[in-house]
């Protein structure tokens, strides 16, 4: 078996033909490289000078010999009588270069999920794109986009699993591009971690009124979670350099910020220093920190209580992808109810009929599966084109609810102007994406005292809360808040901002 190595001067030991096309191309491919879909130009700023589109020419000329080597996750069988461990799903969120991925990384080598070769096979590589920093979030950041530009688009899933439980890393994008795939995954975690930089002038970027760090804890919020772990990472900076002062800064900071979006200090919030490159207090604890005597990252996820879920509700699946491949295959988080093979269940708002054929968690086969465990299920009788993310499994006795027209209290978080009737945002509520329009406000309440207004307001402005009716363009499953959380917050987005957040007070029947 032969070692090719690749720098890109010798283009994988080619032939001299090959050295030839190869110069053509190069001549041929001068101008600048278009951007890339989804806003790709704006991103790598002018849309690419020359050099990136020459970059461009040799990623996709090595990229022929690099199919081969795609990362393995290795799945640990466990022996039969194991009892099952319990599932977390960790979202880890923050502004871009937070070093989300790169802890993601970190991790998933510590507790021994990607192996020491190829992490050294990414350094090199890393090296010669002039990126030695970035090695570790390339186990994560699978794709040629993201490793070129060094920032995460789709969310990355990975697993690693401690003592007593089983946990999936859902890696979200940072970027403001890519929020709505941020919510996606953030619907589907238990627990988030907001990854923030210590690095003098990163923190500040993240948190001032354009940042991430302020949105993605809101959106975490909304999208149901409950506890939010902070690591304060590149804490092994020079300009840092594990100070307790800037530590504190950091998170005099955050807590109010965070207190207003919802979460209890005292209970739902942990903070810990860490370094996602050395990986300085991950799973040991180290001596430059003598001021830290909590548990480590890894540790301290092991040690939270566990989370109840519901067994013996109803069946609950938003689906939050799907494709062909030897049938129709969903993926998505179960929420509620447990599904076995073979069982006939019914996806919704269509209601068709499908027949589960197999079952993976987390990429293990299994026979059945209980709530909080991200699935693969493929079914049978029902095409790929007839899914959308955003609908629904149900088992047939209990149907979850569908429909166009609700009522939901709102809070309006941030819009220059006024909100009227007519107006027109992006519903984003479980794992479903809709065109919405606000039909109506019904009446304003007091935020202190949660009274309701006697007469209907004409509008609402930033920082009211409102009941309103609102009304999709199609229809999506959603419940109310109370019978069903999980499906009944959400979130509205219009021009690539979060305007609001809501919950579903009660479905409107079509004839009224």
């Amino acid at each position: 078996c032969e070692v090719k190595e690749h720098s890109p001067v010798e283009n994988g030991g080619g032939t001299e033909a090959d050295m030839a096309v190869e110069v053509e191309t190069w001549e041929q491919k001068e101008e600048p490289g278009e951007g890339e879909p989804g806003g790709g130009g704006a991103l790598g700023g002018e849309g690419g000078s020359s050099e990136e589109a020459r970059g461009r020419e040799e990623v996709e000329m090595m990229e022929e010999e690099e199919e081969e080597e795609l990362p393995v996750l290795k799945v640990i069988p466990l022996p039969p009588d194991a009892p099952k461990k319990e599932h977390v799903n960790v979202v880890f969120i923050g502004h871009v270069d937070a070093g989300k991925s790169t802890i993601g990384g970190q991790i998933m080598y510590l507790t021994g999920m990607v192996e020491k070769r190829t992490l050294e096979k990414y350094e090199r590589e890393a090296k010669e794109k002039n990126r030695e920093t970035w090695y570790l979030s390339w186990a994560l950041d699978t794709n040629q986009e993201e490793r070129d530009k060094g920032k995460t688009v789709e969310v990355g899933r990975a697993y690693f699993e401690t003592e007593k439980k089983h946990f999936t890393i859902l890696d979200a994008p940072g970027h403001k591009s890519f929020v709505p795939n941020m919510i996606g995954g953030a619907s589907q975690a238990d627990l988030a971690v907001l990854v923030i930089s210590a690095r003098k002038g990163e923190f500040e970027t993240g948190f001032e009124k354009g940042g991430q760090t302020r949105e993605h804890a809101m959106l975490a919020k909304t999208a149901g979670v409950k506890h939010l772990i902070i690591l304060v990472n590149k804490m092994d900076d020079p300009t840092v350099n594990w100070s307790l002062e800037r530590y504190e800064e950091c998170k005099e900071k955050l807590v109010p910020f965070l207190k207003k979006v919802g979460f209890n200090p005292k209970k739902d919030i942990y903070f810990m220093p860490c370094s996602g490159l050395t990986g300085a207090n991950l799973k040991d604890p180290i001596e430059e920190c003598t001021w830290y005597t909590g548990l480590p990252f890894i540790p301290h996820l092991d040690s939270l209580p566990s989370f109840n879920r519901i067994t013996d509700g109803p069946v609950r699946l938003p689906i939050v992808d799907k494709y062909k491949d030897m049938g129709t295959v969903i993926l998505g988080k179960l929420e509620s109810g447990s599904i076995a093979k073979a069982q006939q269940l019914v996806m919704m708002p269509n209601r068709h009929t499908v027949e589960v054929l197999s079952l993976l968690s987390d990429e293990v086969e299994t026979d059945e599966a209980v709530p909080g465990e991200n699935l693969k299920l493929r079914l049978k009788g029902i095409e790929e084109e007839e899914i959308l993310p955003g609908f629904i499994l149900c088992n047939a006795e209990n149907l979850c609810h569908s429909g166009r027209t609700f009522d939901a209290q709102i809070v309006i978080i941030e819009h220059k102007s006024i909100i009227c009737p007519g107006y027109n945002a992006v519903l984003h509520i479980h794992t479903c994406i809709e065109e919405v329009q606000i039909t109506a406000l019904i009446c304003l309440v007091d935020k202190k005292t949660g009274e309701k207004s006697k007469t209907r307001p004409r509008f609402v402005k930033q920082d009211q809360v409102c009941i309103a009716r609102l009304r999709c363009a199609g229809t999506i499953c959603l419940e109310t808040f109370k019978d069903f959380p999980q499906m009944g917050r959400f979130t509205l987005r219009d021009e690539g901002k979060t305007i609001a957040i809501g919950k579903v007070l009660k479905l409107v029947p079509e004839k009224d």
